[in-house]
């Protein structure tokens, strides 16, 4: 039995995903500090940073159900790695480095290298 090399990148990044999504949902104000201060002032004008940060958990809940989905159609998980990887990079830009630098910049390039996997023809 052959394991596939995109299934490890789409756990792990389904983990991430999962694991930041379910605290973004269930406790947003852990995730304060992470919010630029021209985004909160944008989410507070809007509604709340609370309630972005929610909407924030449902996506990445969404990205990951994406990529755990073994059924899902190759779209699915295109869209799901584009989404992660210009999530990522949006971060890099606005947040610029910071204590999770490092996690970011592997999530990036596993979301890239799933983009790539998900564009080639699969075999057995």
């Amino acid at each position: 039995m052959r394991i596939h090399p995109e299934w490890p990148l789409r756990l792990g990044c389904g983990f991430a995903n999962l694991y930041a999504g379910f605290f973004l949902l269930t406790d947003p104000a852990r995730f304060y500090k992470y919010v630029p201060g021209w985004l909160s002032h944008v989410a507070n004008a809007i509604a709340s940073v609370d309630m972005y940060l929610r909407l924030q958990g449902l996506g990445e809940i969404m990205i990951a159900i994406c990529l755990f989905g073994w059924f899902v159609p190759r779209w699915c998980v295109r869209v799901a790695s584009s989404l992660l990887a210009l999530e990522m990079t949006l971060i890099f830009i606005f947040v610029g480095v910071d204590a999770v630098t490092f996690r970011n910049a592997g999530l990036l390039g596993s979301a890239l290298s799933l983009l790539i996997s998900s564009y080639r023809e699969k075999r057995g």
